[in-house]
């Protein structure tokens, strides 16, 4: 079972969704075995990006809840219902629907497991006509649930913003994005970024969301050698995936797509 790293403060790094049938072989013995109970047993976290698209239903929630170990820790994205189809508007029931999301987490709450709810902006949200909405979301948002932001407009990047963060004690969402400044897609060259961004937050979340073919098992594993946090399960795991992929998918195409949440100062 994975433990929690001691190192670089509290270091969770998964994959963006888990339920992906391609990965039979490269990750799963077969595609009929229990992914979230196979998942889990290498993995302390995923991302669940299904929330973006949906409200999750009660017994969904609750089966991510008791078919995952205890120290496993979920990180959900908020429902596009709200970021981009009303746009975080108040005046638009925000507030009504995110309470509604939030009560469907209730178990994963009581749990422990509840990591980040990741506001996703999108593209066309910008600082110039969307800080007043941004804010206003962050003051109604409770203060008893960790929130990221994930900003997909370059006009965010300024020090009023991170102000905002910091005071509305909300993570900043690090992404490997083209619309964005660009960040190399190297894992070597990552590393010394994840150290930093490590060293000056209590809890940090890396996800990777390259999940065809199931390269995203192999980069997320590949991660935690280098960065010397990968337990025998997952370097056995690690060599496993790189055996099956050098056998004639690798070809095809591989981009390591990730996203690093960074959450809090470290004291």
């Amino acid at each position: 079972m994975v433990g929690r790293p001691r190192r670089l403060t509290e270091l969770f790094i998964g994959t963006s969704g888990w339920s992906y049938n391609e990965w039979a072989g490269v990750f799963y013995p077969s595609s009929s075995t229990n992914k979230l109970s196979f998942y889990s047993k290498v993995y302390n976290t995923a991302e669940v990006d299904a929330t973006f698209y949906a409200f999750p239903s009660k017994g969904l929630v609750l089966g991510w809840t008791r078919y995952t170990p205890d120290n496993f820790v979920f990180s959900l994205k908020l429902p596009r219902l709200l970021t981009h189809e009303k746009r975080l508007e108040l005046s638009k029931g925000v507030e009504a629907d995110l309470v509604k999301f939030l009560s469907l987490l209730k178990p994963l709450m009581i749990g422990g497991k509840l990591g980040p709810v990741l506001i996703q902006l999108p593209p066309s949200y910008s600082f110039q006509t969307d800080f007043e909405k941004l804010k206003g979301f962050l003051d109604m948002a409770p203060e008893d649930v960790k929130f990221a932001v994930e900003f997909r407009h370059p006009s965010w990047l300024r020090e009023e913003v991170w102000s905002l963060l910091r005071a509305k004690n909300v993570a900043n969402v690090i992404v490997d994005e083209p619309l964005l400044p660009p960040d190399t897609v190297v894992l070597q060259n990552w590393v010394p970024k994840v150290k930093e961004v490590a060293a000056r937050a209590k809890v940090t979340y890396g996800y990777f969301n390259n999940h065809f073919k199931g390269f995203a098992v192999e980069n997320s594993l590949r991660m935690m050698e280098i960065l010397g946090t990968a337990s025998a399960r997952q370097q056995e795991t690690k060599a496993r995936a790189t055996r099956f992929l050098d056998k004639g998918v690798r070809d095809e195409g591989e981009s390591s797509i990730l996203e690093f949440v960074e959450k809090g100062p470290s004291k």
